[in-house]
C-alpha cells in the first residue's frame, strides 16, 4: 500500500518616501506625498504598545515563542546621474523628493550605461524610482526625435493590480512631463475599444506575461513600431518568477528578445525584487543575458517588532486522537478583529482564497459586537474576483475606508499600500522571500511597523516558532527555476516559430535542450523543416499550447445555479479539491455549496448556503519510476533523482466544523484520475538498515509515512517553493526499486526545480526534517509533526517514533557535504 501527500493544484511608488524615524536627530528630506493617506493624521501608536495590547488578558502572552526588533536605520542620500533629464528631476523634486538614495542613483547610472541591472534592496526601498529615473528620461528624449515614434518602454508584474497602481504611479510623477509620457495598462481588463489606443500612442505599457505570451507576441506586427523603439523591459517583483511558472517567463523573455533583434532593438533588462537571493545570478537565468547587481540598501527604515504566534492547544482531538491546536485561522481573524478596534491599519495575509474569506468573516461578525460601524471596514482580497470588484477594493484600501483586510498573495504584490501599521501573517507562506515580502507591507512610510506569523498545526510552523533563528538569522531562499525543462521549452518553441520561423542561429537563444527537442516536434507534426527554418503548422494559435502559470486547461467558471451569475473562477488544476461537488465554497462573504461540478464543459454550480463547515478533498496516489538521473550510496540505502509518473484520484472529502477543524465525516467521490509526469527525489533503506533502527514490519509503513509527511513540510526551507507544490509517495516495498521507498515529487508536469534542490541539499533537509519530528511534544504524532492535512491515507498509519529512528539510521550514511 503506497501512502501519500500531494500538491494542490503602487507597492513602492518612488521609493520609502524618505522619512525621518523619530530616534534620528538627523533631517531629511521629506520624502513623502503630502496627499497620500498616510501622510498627516494622529501619531500612530508604538508596534510596541500595539502588540502589547493583542497580548493583553487571558494567557495570549504565553503564545508569543519570540519577539524580533529590528532598529530603525538612517538612509543615505546620493545625486542623480547627470544623463538624467532635468526635467525629470524637477518632476521628481515635485513629489516630495529631493535627493535619491545611494542604491537608485547607482541603479540608474548601470540602465544609462546600457547594462542590464537587478535593483534587490528591502521592501519599500524606492526601486520602482530606480527604474523609472532612466525610463522617464529616454522617453522624454524619444519625444523629441525628429523622426518616428521615439523611445518605448515594457513594464512586466505578475499581478494586474501590481501593473494598475504602478499605472497610477507613473501618471502622478510624470504629470509635469506633459504628453512626453504616455502609460497605459495592457491586460485582460483592457477595453477592446482601448487597446488600439495602447498599441499605437502608449509609449511606456504596463502588463503581465501572460498578456506578452498570449496577446503581444503572437501579434507583434501589430506592435511592430513600440518593438522597434523598446529602450527598456522592466520586470517588477523579479522573485516571483520561480519554480514553472518562473521558467515560462524566462521562456516568453526569450521570445520576446527575440522579436526586437528582428525589428532593430535591443532593449536593456531593469529587474527589481525585495527579497532575492543571488540577485544577479536568478536575474541572467530568467534573462538569458549578463546583468548587475545592485542590492546595498541606501534607504531609511522604520522600527519593525516581529512576534512569532503559536496558537494554543484546545481540549479537542483529531485523527487519530492526536492534540489540535486551535486554527491559525482563528486566531488570525481574532488579531484583525483587534487591531481593527484599535483603528490599526492591517493586512492579514492568507495563503488559500477560501481562508482570506473566512477570516473576513469572522472578524465582520465579531465587530458586530463590538461596533456595528467598523464591519464595513474590513474586507477579503483575492484572486478570482471579477475586475470591478478588485478595482473597488483596492480603492477603498489606498483611501484608508478599508482598516483591515484579508488578503491572499494577489495583494501581497499588489497595490500601494503606504500607511499599514501591521501585518499579520496566516501561516508561514512557504519562503523567506514571501515573508519578509508580505511583512515588509506594514511601515511602508518610514513609520514603525508590527508584523505577527501566526503558526499553524503544520511540522514547518511549529518548528519555525521554536527556532527563529531559521528565519531571522538565514538567508532568503535561492530562486529555482529550469528554463531548460522540455515540458517548458517545447511549447516555446512551437509559439516562436509561429512568430517567426526557427533558425539555427535561434538554438543558443532558447539554451542547450532546444536542439534535441526540434526533431522530436517535428515527428509530433507541430513543426516543419523547411530549407533552412522550422515553421509552425498547425491552423490554431501555438501561444495556447501553455498555460503560463503551470495550471494547465480551461479555468473552471463558478456560477450561481439560481440565476446564472458568473462568480468567478477557479484554476482546472485545482477544481477537483476545490469545487468537486458538496464542497463549501465562499466568495466575498457569502458561502456556497457545489451542487455540480460539470469537467467537460468546465462549470462549477453553486447556491447560497450557510453549512455549519468547511471541506477538504482527500486523494489518493500510484507513483512509478521512468529513469534514474543519478543514484548516491547512503550506506546500504540509495538516494536517487529522476524522472516519475504520478497517478492521482480524488477519492472523497472530509467535512470539518468551522473554527475548531473538528471532523464530522467523510463523503465518497466520483472523479477521473489524473496523470502527471514529473521529477522526484527518492531514498531507499535496506533490510539491515530498518533491523539496525528497530523498524519491524508492523510499523515500517507508519515510520515512512511519517517520515515522508514532515519531509513534504520541511523542504520548504532549503527550495522555495510550499508544500502545496510538491507530493510525496511512501511505499513499504515499491515495485520499481523493491525497496522500502520515500518519494517527493514536483507537482508541476516535467518538473519545477524542487526536487533537485531537495536532491542536492539531502543531508540537511531530511535532519531538519528528523529535529522537527524529535522535538515535537505530542506523544504519537500529530499536524505539529507528521499528520499532513492533504494525506489521501487519513493519516493512517503513522508511526512518529519510528520515523526519528529510521531517519536518524538514514542520515549515518549520508555523505559528507
Amino acid at each position: 500500500m503506497a501512502f501519500n501527500h500531494l500538491p494542490a493544484g503602487v507597492h513602492d511608488a518612488f521609493g520609502p518616501l524618505s522619512v525621518t524615524p523619530v530616534t534620528h536627530s538627523v533631517p531629511m528630506a521629506k520624502n513623502h506625498r503630502p496627499d497620500h493617506p498616510s501622510a498627516g493624521g494622529p501619531e500612530r501608536p508604538s508596534p510596541r504598545v500595539v502588540l502589547d495590547r493583542l497580548t493583553a488578558g487571558g494567557n495570549r502572552a504565553a503564545r508569543i515563542t519570540h519577539r524580533e526588533h529590528l532598529p530603525p536605520r538612517e538612509g543615505r542620500h546620493a545625486v542623480w546621474p547627470d544623463r538624467i533629464r532635468s526635467e525629470v528631476i524637477s518632476a521628481v523634486q515635485q513629489a516630495g523628493i529631493e535627493h535619491p538614495w545611494a542604491h537608485q542613483a547607482e541603479a540608474a547610472e548601470h540602465a544609462l550605461d546600457g547594462q542590464s541591472v537587478v535593483v534587490a534592496t528591502g521592501t519599500a526601498s524606492g526601486k520602482s524610482l530606480a527604474y523609472l529615473a532612466p525610463t522617464l528620461s529616454a522617453l522624454l528624449d524619444g519625444s523629441e526625435a525628429p523622426n518616428g515614434r521615439g523611445a518605448t518602454a515594457l513594464y512586466l508584474a505578475p499581478t494586474k493590480a501590481l501593473a494598475a497602481d504602478q499605472c497610477r504611479a507613473v501618471k502622478e510623477l510624470a504629470a509635469p512631463l506633459g504628453n512626453a509620457v504616455r502609460p497605459a495598462v495592457y491586460d485582460g481588463d483592457t477595453p477592446v475599444e482601448e487597446r488600439e489606443w495602447v498599441r499605437q500612442y502608449a509609449n511606456y505599457v504596463l502588463t503581465n506575461p501572460d498578456m506578452l505570451h498570449r496577446g503581444m507576441l503572437p501579434s507583434h506586427p501589430r506592435w511592430s513600431s513600440f518593438l522597434r523603439a523598446l529602450r527598456y523591459v522592466v520586470i517588477d517583483e523579479c522573485h516571483t518568477y520561480r519554480g514553472v511558472f518562473g521558467s515560462h517567463v524566462a521562456q516568453v523573455l526569450r521570445r520576446l528578445r527575440r522579436l526586437c533583434a528582428r525589428y532593430g532593438s535591443d532593449p536593456v533588462f531593469l529587474l527589481a525584487s525585495a527579497t532575492a537571493a543571488d540577485p544577479s545570478i536568478a536575474a541572467g537565468r530568467l534573462t538569458g543575458l549578463p546583468v548587475q547587481e545592485v542590492a546595498d540598501d541606501a534607504s531609511p527604515r522604520g522600527e519593525l517588532v516581529f512576534a512569532l504566534w503559536e496558537p494554543p492547544l484546545t481540549e479537542l482531538r483529531g485523527e487519530k486522537g492526536a492534540p489540535v491546536r486551535r486554527t491559525a485561522t482563528a486566531e488570525t481573524a481574532d488579531l484583525l478583529t483587534d487591531l481593527t478596534v484599535q483603528g490599526v491599519r492591517s493586512v492579514a495575509f492568507v495563503r488559500s482564497r477560501r481562508g482570506a474569506e473566512l477570516i473576513s468573516v469572522i472578524a465582520q461578525e465579531r465587530l458586530a459586537e463590538v461596533d456595528r460601524s467598523l464591519v464595513g471596514r474590513v474586507a477579503a482580497y483575492r484572486g478570482g474576483y471579477l475586475p470591478h470588484e478588485r478595482r473597488a477594493l483596492e480603492r477603498a484600501l489606498h483611501s484608508g475606508e478599508l482598516l483591515g483586510l484579508a488578503a491572499t498573495t494577489a495583494l501581497e504584490l499588489g497595490v500601494d499600500i503606504s500607511g499599514l501599521d501591521a501585518v499579520v501573517i496566516a501561516g508561514y507562506p512557504g519562503t523567506r522571500a514571501s515573508l519578509w515580502q508580505q511583512a515588509g507591507r506594514a511601515g511602508r512610510s518610514g513609520q514603525g511597523a508590527l508584523a505577527v506569523l501566526v503558526a499553524r498545526d503544520d511540522p514547518l510552523d511549529t518548528y519555525l516558532v521554536h527556532h527563529p533563528e531559521a528565519l531571522f538569522q538565514q538567508p532568503v531562499e535561492s530562486t529555482v527555476l529550469d528554463p531548460d525543462n522540455p515540458y517548458v521549452l517545447a511549447p516555446h518553441l512551437c509559439a516562436a516559430a509561429a512568430e517567426l520561423p526557427l533558425t539555427d542561429d535561434d538554438l543558443k537563444l532558447f539554451g542547450p535542450t532546444t536542439e534535441e527537442l526540434l526533431p522530436q516536434l517535428e515527428a509530433a507534426k507541430l513543426l516543419r523543416r523547411r530549407t533552412r527554418a522550422w515553421h509552425w503548422t498547425r491552423r490554431e494559435r501555438a501561444a495556447d499550447l501553455t498555460d503560463i502559470r503551470g495550471e494547465g486547461g480551461t479555468p473552471v467558471q463558478v456560477v450561481e445555479a439560481g440565476t446564472g451569475t458568473l462568480l468567478g473562477t477557479v484554476d482546472a488544476a485545482s477544481a477537483h479539491t476545490a469545487v468537486h461537488a458538496g464542497a463549501v465554497h465562499l466568495h466575498q462573504g457569502r458561502t456556497y455549496l457545489v451542487r455540480e461540478l460539470d469537467l467537460e464543459e468546465s462549470v462549477a454550480l453553486v447556491e447560497q448556503a450557510n453549512p455549519p463547515y468547511s471541506t477538504t478533498a482527500r486523494d489518493t496516489t500510484a507513483i512509478s519510476v521512468l529513469e534514474t538521473d543519478v543514484e548516491i550510496p547512503w550506506g546500504e540505502g540509495r538516494l536517487c533523482y529522476g524522472s516519475v509518473e504520478v497517478t492521482n484520484q480524488v477519492v472523497s472529502f472530509l467535512r470539518r466544523r468551522l473554527i475548531t477543524g473538528e471532523v464530522l465525516g467523510e463523503s465518497k467521490l466520483d472523479l477521473p484520475p489524473r496523470t502527471l509526469r514529473t521529477r522526484a527525489v527518492w531514498w531507499t533503506v535496506t533490510e539491515d538498515q530498518l533491523d539496525a533502527a528497530r523498524i519491524n514490519p508492523e510499523i515500517l509503513g507508519g515510520a515512512l509515512h511519517a517520515a515522508e509527511h514532515a519531509s513534504i513540510g520541511m523542504l520548504p526551507l532549503f527550495a522555495t517553493c510550499d508544500r502545496w507544490d510538491i507530493g510525496g509517495v511512501s511505499v513499504p516495498l515499491h515495485p520499481d526499486t523493491l525497496l522500502p521507498t520515500v518519494f517527493v515529487y514536483d507537482g508541476h508536469p516535467g518538473g519545477a526545480g524542487f526536487a533537485e534542490r531537495a536532491f542536492h541539499t539531502a543531508r540537511e533537509w531530511l535532519a531538519a526534517t528528523r529535529q522537527a519530528i524529535a522535538s515535537c511534544e505530542c506523544e504519537a504524532g500529530c499536524p505539529s509533526c507528521v499528520q499532513s492535512p492533504k494525506c489521501g491515507n487519513g493519516n493512517d498509519p503513522l508511526h512518529k517514533r519510528g520515523a526519528v529512528r529510521l531517519l536518524t539510521e538514514l542520515l549515518k550514511a549520508a555523505p559528507a557535504p
